[in-house]
């Protein structure tokens, strides 16, 4: 489904502005002063986003929810788009505006803009491709809670201006059928599933995500609820009555018609598989990532060891396993009261490092780290980034969310995370979501600007998740013994998820001997086991392989880097050029090192 496709893409939620300054030259330092006067936009970025609106537009008909949470204008009162046929129209449509971006390809001689033009003309093959083939092999299944508490979440948040949060109103009840033009969501969900339903040959939805779909719908009705009282939205009563029964009634349907052809197999065909890990940029095939993560995995496993007695001379341990040295570290647990505090303190530290040893150019405005809702936590129930909007922002920021406990599974079972919130583990974790991690790409992209296709249509999950990882490796030198461990524990997490991603997807591993491995080789918690299980099976399959590929990409392009430059590499103005470049995949980014920075800093 097109809808899904879409989700998939916006993972990140990765939009830039549609008219903001071109990427700095590469010896450039990037000024992110709150105060400072945007730069006007060269023309051929303004020329590039202008042709960037016709795939912009497609993609907000259909899902005008993910258009207005990152700052379209127009689409805060609209829906997504579930009405019969949705696969075809929405390909219908996407097929003319590949067309006439590549009849514009044909008319331009700008070389910046032929390349903006190809990167939208492939995103829109590869969006039509996956729609296709979520038509030919998957029932659509839609778990409607939870598109609905976000996309009311995306309107009523601190960061959004008060005059956009009535729009929420609208929103809902058009969701609940009670504005004009409008069907509820819920019977348009029943509508799509049910005309595909006799098809024998198409498969179901994953029981157990479906069980878990079924287990958070209350959690989303009371998350709602929770946020008309917070942001006092008036004459809201009846819309969320209408809601609370219409989810009620929809659950009854799931159970009644959807669970039975629910499959018992978490395994994806090969082909939705293989599109997933293309869609997040995984371009090696699925048994050399293996290959290449399990040596990793090794090969991390012995600087644990290695680091581990020192860990526990520091911290007064007797064991020094890695794993016993792991436990001992999580027994040091932060509750509701002071986690805030404490990371707030991690954050002070690690941007007062970055500064001195000139890691990368940070902004002068403070980073927002916050904890998750239970509504939020059932939503997306690992540490995030919640990103800003990038078009027409106003100042809002991004910030780093964390929750604190895993939403009960389908059998009832609520287990609780000491991954996120033990004081060494708050160092590796704020790298990563904040700075120099994700919270400093979106800075990098509402504060420097990008063009449309550099950002939303060039993206993917190696390229974005490469890099928080890669920042996680910058600071681990820095930081203390525990610190140290947790990021090389949660760097060896990477690598176990590149290999048992595909390998349980493949039918080369079971779910079991993956969870030991999690569990007892890795370290992580039973919550924190279930969640990851449950991303790779049915949450997002393939796109936990990206953070290792993408952080072995990026190293790979920082050593050959540093080897031709010598000593005339700096390692600053080279992360502030990769920050510039957007959301280039690999082989994009490596060419504009190439072409760009490196001939640069030699010219020096």
């Amino acid at each position: 489904m097109f809808t899904r496709i879409l989700a998939a893409v916006a993972a990140f939620a990765l939009c830039a502005p549609a008219a903001l300054a071109a990427p700095p030259p590469a010896s450039a330092k990037p000024d992110l002063r709150p105060d400072k006067a945007p730069v006007p936009p060269p023309a051929w970025v303004v020329k590039s986003n202008g042709y960037a609106q016709v795939l912009m537009k497609v993609l907000a008909e259909f899902n005008p929810e993910f258009a207005s949470q990152f700052g379209l204008p127009g689409y805060d009162d609209k829906v997504v788009d579930l009405r019969p046929n949705v696969g075809e129209r929405s390909r219908a449509a996407l097929s003319r505006a590949r067309d006439a971006l590549q009849q514009d390809l044909a008319e331009i001689g700008d070389a910046n803009v032929r390349e903006d033009l190809e990167i939208m003309i492939h995103a829109a093959d590869r969006f039509i491709a996956s729609s296709k083939l979520q038509d030919q092999y998957m029932l659509p299944y839609t778990d409607v809670g939870q598109t609905i508490f976000q996309g009311e979440f995306g309107l009523l948040q601190d960061q959004v201006s008060a005059e956009r949060r009535p729009h929420a109103l609208a929103r809902l009840k058009c969701y609940v059928g009670m504005a004009p033009g409008c069907t509820p969501v819920t019977r348009e969900a029943e509508a799509l599933f049910a005309a595909k339903a006799g098809d024998g040959k198409l498969l179901g939805p994953y029981k157990a995500e479906v069980e878990q779909n079924l287990a958070n719908t209350r959690r989303y009705v009371d998350g709602v609820r929770k946020l008309y009282a917070k942001y006092k939205i008036e004459g809201a009563g009846p819309a969320l009555d209408a809601l609370q029964k219409q989810l009620d009634d929809y659950d009854a349907w799931v159970k009644s018609t959807v669970l039975p052809r629910a499959r018992t197999d978490a395994r994806l065909p090969e082909a939705i598989y293989a599109d997933n890990l293309k869609n997040v940029g995984i371009d090696i095939p699925p048994q050399e990532l293996i290959k290449q993560a399990e040596k990793s995995f090794m090969e991390i496993q012995a600087e644990m060891e290695t680091l581990a007695p020192y860990v526990a001379r520091a911290e007064g341990f007797k064991a020094t396993d890695y794993r016993d040295v792991i436990k001992q570290l999580k027994q040091q647990q932060l509750d509701r009261d002071n986690i805030e505090p404490y990371y707030e303190g991690v954050i002070g530290k690690i941007e007062a490092i970055i500064r001195e040893h000139h890691i990368v150019t940070l902004p002068q405005r403070k980073m927002i780290m916050r904890l998750a809702s239970e509504a939020e936590s059932a939503a997306q129930p690992a540490p995030h980034m919640d990103p800003p909007p990038l078009i027409n922002n106003h100042g809002e920021r991004g910030q780093f969310v964390l929750p604190l406990g895993n939403p009960p599974s389908g059998n009832g079972k609520n287990e609780v995370y000491d991954d996120f919130t033990c004081k060494a583990c708050a160092w590796t974790l704020t790298a990563h979501e904040g700075r120099p991690g994700h919270e400093l790409q979106f800075s990098a992209m509402v504060e420097h600007g990008v063009s449309l296709a550099r950002s939303l249509f060039a993206f993917n999950s190696v390229n974005v998740e490469g890099w928080a990882l890669y920042a996680e490796w910058m600071m681990v030198q820095y930081e203390p013994p525990g610190g140290q461990m947790i990021a090389l524990q949660l760097r060896l997490l990477r690598a176990a998820r590149a290999f048992l991603d595909p390998m349980l997807n493949l039918g080369l591993i079971t779910r079991q001997r993956a969870h030991d491995i999690l569990v007892n080789d890795v370290g992580i918690s039973e919550a924190f086991a279930r969640e990851e299980l449950d991303r790779f099976m049915f949450r997002s399959p393939g796109q936990a392989t990206a953070y290792f590929y993408g952080y072995s990409r990026i190293l790979e392009l920082r050593a050959h880097t540093e080897i031709a430059l010598g000593d005339r590499f700096n390692l600053q103005q080279f992360n502030d050029f990769i920050l510039s470049q957007g959301l280039l995949p690999p082989d994009q980014l490596a060419e504009a090192v190439a072409k760009q920075f490196i001939p640069a800093q030699q010219a020096r």
